[in-house]
């Protein structure tokens, strides 16, 4: 009897246990808010100075925020191996027949605005469609982060970073009030981006477009502005109307010192092919060498051109510049 007694309360002590933890955490004391942290009343009193910023009301909105522990580990690089950079992983990802369908439908919806976007900047519709498509999957995912919290806390707690994010946070206070806006209510991804098309704050401030003509620019709510906006960055960042994007290779021999030169096409492509790599193009256009590595399966090589390079200026890395143009690629076949 002893020994069945101390079995069931083994077994109940057992079940307690994830509901202690849970509400151990739930409990836990959160970080100081943000307004108590002297290098943030050092910001909010430059931002006083320079843009004119209410002392007391910037420093009521910090002190409605703290240190977020989710975004800088969702910063962060994966310290695990199986989770460092793949691309057949981050393919898998983004070019999948869930978002080929899903992008054909917004092409199909947002046809008209497509067009027009591509006669003004030059930017062909599968290419608008497919960033939307990679950052926010058309509009359903555009992040449940509070922006103000992101920034802050990876402006004054990421120290690898945190000139650019502060910048970031300054962009965004002087979006929210040409907007305004709360920059509380705002709520976007974890590095805080922004809408539809996740445009960071100095790019939304920067390159961001009327669209729909109704004199005010919405990238959370507005499609037509999302898609304007898109092309419109991609035009001031130099897109070429009509030139290709990438296109496959191989290598011969060791490619070190041309991945090396980074995405940015400098050399002619006959200048690569003269050093083992097989690709078909114009001898004369600039060109890089771009290499997709997955672990333990052979590197891909593609060769990328100067609209290749534009397309990492909104998002510096090639797997999703690869991600986009490939997710596009889909999208125009499936069209024709």
């Amino acid at each position: 009897m002893r020994k069945t007694f101390t079995t069931l309360l083994l077994v109940l002590l057992a079940g307690l246990m994830p509901l202690q933890s849970h509400a151990a955490k739930k409990n836990a004391p959160r970080t100081p808010p943000f307004s108590e942290a002297p290098e943030v009343r050092v910001f909010i009193l430059d931002m006083h100075e320079r843009h004119g910023f209410d002392v007391d009301h910037l420093t009521r909105q910090f002190g409605a925020i703290h240190s977020n522990a989710i975004v800088l580990r969702a910063i962060r690089p994966a310290a695990v191996p199986e989770m460092q950079r793949s691309w057949l992983r981050y393919r898998q990802r983004f070019v999948n027949e869930r978002r080929i369908s899903n992008g054909l439908r917004f092409w199909q919806e947002n046809g008209a605005e497509l067009a027009r976007a591509e006669a003004i900047y030059g930017v062909p519709p599968e290419i608008i469609t497919a960033i939307i498509g990679v950052e926010t999957e058309y509009g359903r995912n555009m992040g449940k982060f509070s922006v103000l919290e992101a920034l802050a806390t990876l402006a004054f707690d990421y120290p690898p970073r945190a000139e650019f994010f502060r910048n970031e946070l300054e962009q965004f206070l002087l979006m929210a009030r040409e907007n305004g806006v709360s920059p509380l209510e705002i709520k976007g991804s974890y590095a805080g981006a922004i809408g539809i098309p996740q445009f960071m704050p100095s790019s939304q401030r920067h390159y961001a477009v009327d669209f729909d003509g109704d004199d005010r620019i919405d990238l959370r709510q507005s499609t037509t502005d999302s898609i304007g906006s898109v092309a419109r960055f991609l035009n001031m960042h130099g897109w070429q109307a009509k030139a290709p994007i990438a296109v496959p290779a191989t290598v011969e021999g060791d490619p070190t010192a041309l991945i090396n030169a980074g995405i940015k096409p400098v050399l002619p492509l006959k200048d690569l092919l003269e050093h083992g790599v097989t690709a078909r193009g114009d001898d004369e256009r600039p060109a890089a060498l771009i290499d997709l590595v997955s672990p333990y399966q052979a590197t891909e090589y593609w060769i990328g051109f100067e609209n290749f390079y534009v397309i990492t200026r909104y998002n510096r890395s090639s797997f999703y510049a690869m991600s986009v143009f490939q997710l596009a690629e889909s999208l125009r076949k499936s069209k024709e």
